[in-house]
């Protein structure tokens, strides 16, 4: 294995297979699930996160003699259940993709299924992506989720009516089946799903679940040893924990969000592998008797689906502004969103966009130009990511 050697070249010890059950950060030891005990000076938190949330009494149910992808199981269906209210959701052939052998057991079922019905429950991030890939590999895809358009957390109703409306998503035979929740799942005498109940007494025929109902972070082996906020390991800029010596990074980290002074935890594999660096440096920086500057992170989230392709940075809140082509049948639609706040720029969508029209809306999150008019910023927004001849306007105060 690629990664194996590389780890064994850079004289890092890589242990496989190898589950940590329970962790004393006073005593800085670390126990397996084979009664092995590790002993550490520094400790890097990098658990990441899961589609489950391991409350106390869950907790109990998942550690008592299940490997830790039977927990993840357990846990899942357990969410589905008690918090979503679904019934059979430790069926066959529902997937949660929060693992690999989740994600190698769909594989090896797309590949001998015959039929191709499937239902995808949540209108997120993987949902949106997972459909577009499913409806290319010719399966018929249903996406049902509770929010008024896909995408919800992110994109606004004009952004999403692009993606979900003739000319992408329903073009493509993809049907979306809005503002409804899925209750629960019939199965057939092999224990496999069959159908998909709605909230609205509908049922839909399903050969393949695929379940994207958000991930929570795996903090659970460090409760009640160090601070947590927004179900999050509490770091400072430096991903440094409230007890010493110990790091968390990724999705178990809430850390500051220093261009917003607030906050933060982000499930995303940009800030995972910026924040990894971070605190490798600040780990580095410490033993050296050095400082370095905190963590500057400007939230970034991305999507490829069918010929699109999309980037947004900063923060979507207060007044979206549309710009650009947005229509669906146009040949190269190309359109974005600023979000205004307190007179300033604060967020920034593009569809369509180049690697530089890409990097100067970052770059419009990253500084805030001030604006004057929404009316006017909605027609001439362009110019904020125009040429490279306009590139100096980004930086500067835009009262338009």
């Amino acid at each position: 294995m690629q990664c194996h050697q590389w780890c064994i070249d850079q004289g890092i010890e890589l242990l496989l297979s190898t589950e940590i059950i329970k962790a004393d950060l006073f005593t800085k030891s670390l126990i397996t699930s084979d009664g092995t005990i590790f002993k550490y000076q520094t400790l890097l938190v990098a658990t990441g996160s899961t589609v489950s949330t391991i409350s106390s009494s869950v907790g109990l149910l998942a550690y008592s003699g299940n490997s830790y992808q039977e927990s993840i199981k357990i846990l899942q269906c357990v969410r589905l259940s008690q918090e979503c209210g679904f019934h059979d959701a430790n069926a066959k052939n529902i997937f949660y993709l929060r693992d690999i052998k989740d994600v190698d057991q769909l594989a090896l079922t797309m590949e001998t299924k015959k039929k191709r019905k499937v239902v995808v429950i949540g209108g997120g991030h993987r949902g949106f992506e997972l459909s577009a890939s499913l409806t290319v590999n010719n399966y018929n895809v249903t996406m049902v989720f509770p929010e008024p358009w896909v995408m919800h957390w992110l994109f606004t109703a004009e952004i999403a009516s692009f993606y979900e409306g003739k000319g992408y998503y329903a073009d493509k035979g993809i049907k979306i089946i809005k503002s409804t929740k899925a209750t629960g799942f019939s199965t057939n005498s092999n224990g496999e799903v069959t159908e998909v109940k709605l909230d609205d007494g509908r049922t839909l025929e399903a050969d393949m679940v695929i379940v994207d109902i958000g991930g929570r972070p795996m903090a659970s082996l460090f409760k009640g040893q160090v601070e947590e906020e927004k179900d999050g390991i509490k770091t400072d800029g430096f991903f440094k924990t409230s007890v010493s010596n110990v790091y968390a990074i990724g999705d178990v980290a809430t850390f500051p969000m220093k261009l917003y002074g607030d906050m933060r935890r982000v499930e995303h594999i940009n800030h995972a592998c910026k924040s990894a660096e971070q605190a490798v440096k600040a780990i580095k920086a410490a033993e050296e008797g050095k400082t370095i500057l905190e963590y500057d992170y400007i939230p970034f989230f991305n999507s490829r689906a069918f010929d699109l392709s999309w980037q947004f940075y900063g923060d979507n809140v207060g007044q979206p502004v549309l710009f650009g082509d947005n229509d669906p049948k146009s040949p190269k639609a190309k359109f974005g969103t600023y979000w205004v706040k307190d007179g300033k720029v604060v967020g920034a969508f593009l569809e369509g966009g180049v690697e530089e029209e890409n990097k100067a809306i970052a770059r419009v999150a990253r500084t805030q130009p001030s604006v004057g008019s929404l009316e006017v910023l909605s027609i001439v927004g362009e110019l904020l990511i125009g040429s490279r001849a306009n590139r100096n306007r980004v930086s500067v105060s835009c009262h338009v």
